[in-house]
């Protein structure tokens, strides 16, 4: 439950902190103090989408931070740790700020977290009933989602398993159906593939081929300078014509190794520099053999040789132009190999999905009857409970049916149209709420199915903002009780204009609105004892002081009090 709640600089409340608790709390004040500001604080805890025109004028951001208490952290300590935060001997603070520039921020057990988390607790931790959910009673996604709630543990634990065999069924079919439509596609695919991979195994390019090409192909087209060049180098270092006047340069360090060591022992500094003339000869004796082998191994026939590198060059170039470069043409011809298996393998594929898609549907047509006979048995019980509970809230002929009808195909819910259908007098025929019931009706009706609801499937905290509206008279005191018994069960909080229900709160905070001249700001305050009977008079009469007001009001009290013993 939500223990405490503090808003501050949202609408027109510049600063306030609302003492909840358990039980049933509600909320009065005058038409524009900020009641509503309340539920939008609640929403925002709650990870409603932010708005920057909610900031009350010339702050620089709203704030709202709330204190929940929680009997069984279990359903939200998994998510909660996930974000950071931390929940503290059952105490979990979430928060919220909204800059003026419309920048959102959530606090979550103490860390900054996105504000999506707030989204996922609020589903443990709070129903919000507002006129607009009023409304969407109307829509048959709300009603069906109304008799699940009610049908409990084993219509819930049913529609698990469902949804896991359906999103199955699903996928399975929507690849068969892609396979089928995609079919003659396919096969185009498959034959393309198979002559672009019978290229390329013909031409079979390997990694860096076009380099090592690019390089050959250099060496032969230059290969007679290389030849001469060659042959001259040799001749300079090591003459192999003798009689040639221009004597080589073997011979000549040679000469200057005879030289030096002629006259080296006189003199031991020579001896390193004997050794360096001697090791120049030896490296020029090695180039000049390493330079006859050179000479030897270049290709006699080049031309041949250059034509046939060239041609490897076009075809490998042809390949890089189709897939981008040599590299991709090399990947294509593994990559596109598997897909091609994967295209051939169509018809086996088909033939396994049918069957797979077949077996499946039966299990998913299995799962939606026993959801369509655990609805009907639920819908059953929830028209009684709900009729009951609406002759309770002054509408004693009033009589609620819920149907369960048979649909053509299955859906992610079941194949069952749930419809809530009210007969308010004796006489007339069952109408959808959508259009047999007023906004008083509605109303009603909503906190019926909820105070019935609750009893299948508990909620820790629900907030009605004007669920009165439309109702007056002996409808509203009805109405009170009926919030009363909810709070016997759950947290009850109740935006509320009407006494009637606010009687029967056992916790009553009034937001008053004052000014400055300026701005208007609103603060909330405690009621009880005459400050109370004076709130329940001016809601009664338009006038805290008035007698008849106030005399009307102790009578409410009294009413609510021998209720509550």
């Amino acid at each position: 439950m939500i223990e405490e709640l503090a808003i501050r600089d949202l609408g027109v409340i510049a600063e306030a902190t609302l003492p909840l608790g358990p039980g049933f709390t509600a909320v009065t004040g005058e038409t524009g103090a900020g009641k509503t500001m309340v539920v939008t604080a609640l929403g925002l805890l709650l990870g409603a989408r932010s708005d920057a025109g909610t900031v009350r004028s010339g702050a620089k951001q709203a704030w709202v931070e709330g204190r929940w208490l929680l009997a069984d952290p279990e359903p939200v300590a998994e998510r909660v740790a996930d974000a950071g935060g931390e929940i503290d001997a059952g105490e979990l603070l979430l928060g919220r700020s909204v800059s003026a520039e419309g920048r959102s921020r959530a606090i979550v057990g103490g860390r900054s977290a996105p504000v999506g988390v707030l989204a996922e607790l609020a589903d443990h931790l709070v129903v919000v009933h507002g006129q607009a959910d009023q409304q969407r009673l109307r829509s048959a996604t709300a009603q069906r989602e109304a008799l699940d709630r009610f049908g409990g543990p084993e219509l819930a634990d049913a529609q698990a398993a469902y949804r896991d065999a359906y999103r199955d069924w699903r996928t399975g079919a929507d690849e068969l159906r892609s396979l089928r439509e995609h079919h003659d596609e396919r096969l185009r695919e498959a034959e393309e593939l198979r002559l672009a991979l019978d290229e390329l195994e013909t031409a079979d390019p390997q990694p860096g081929e076009d380099g090592a090409l690019q390089e050959r192909a250099e060496r032969l087209t230059n290969l007679e300078d290389l030849r001469l060049a060659a042959a001259q180098a040799r001749e300079l270092i090591s003459a192999e014509v003798a009689g040639d006047d221009t004597p080589d340069a073997i011979t000549l360090v040679e000469s200057a190794r005879r030289h030096v060591d002629r006259v080296v022992a006189h003199d031991p500094a020579l001896a390193p520099i004997a050794e360096a003339v001697a090791s120049a000869g030896f490296a020029l004796a090695d180039a000049a053999t390493e330079l006859s082998g050179y000479l030897a191994g270049l290709d006699a026939d080049g031309a041949a040789e250059l034509e046939a590198v060239q041609e490897r060059r076009a075809i490998l170039a042809t390949l890089a132009r189709r897939h981008g470069t040599l590299d991709q043409a090399i990947a294509f011809r593994h990559d596109g190999g598997l897909r091609l298996v994967e295209l051939d393998g169509d018809d086996d594929r088909i033939e396994t999905l049918e069957r797979d898609v077949e077996q499946r549907a039966a299990e998913v047509d299995e799962l939606a009857a026993r959801i369509s006979a655990l609805r009907a048995d639920a819908a059953s019980r929830l028209a009684a409970e709900v009729t009951a509970e609406l002759g309770a809230l002054a509408m004693p002929d009033a009589e609620l049916t819920v149907t369960v009808e048979p649909l053509d195909e299955p859906t992610s819910h079941g194949r069952d149209q749930v419809s809530i259908l009210l007969r308010p007098h004796p006489g007339t025929e069952p109408r959808p709420v959508a259009k047999g019931a007023s906004g008083g009706e509605l109303s009603r009706v909503m906190l019926a199915i909820e105070v019935v609801i609750a009893g299948a499937d508990p909620v820790p905290t629900f907030v009605f903002d004007e669920v009165d509206a439309g109702v007056g008279g002996a409808a509203a005191i009805e109405i009170g009780r009926r919030l009363a018994r909810l709070a016997e069960r759950s947290q009850v909080i109740v935006v509320t204009h009407l006494a009637q229900v606010a009687a029967f709160a056992s916790n009553h905070l009034s937001v008053v609105k004052g000014t400055d001249g300026r701005v208007t700001a609103s603060s909330v305050r405690q009621l009880d004892g005459a400050e109370r009977e004076a709130e329940m008079a001016r809601l009664l009469s338009g006038l805290a002081d008035s007698a008849s007001g106030l005399a009307h009001a102790r009578e409410l009290l009294e009413i609510a009090d021998a209720d509550a013993a």
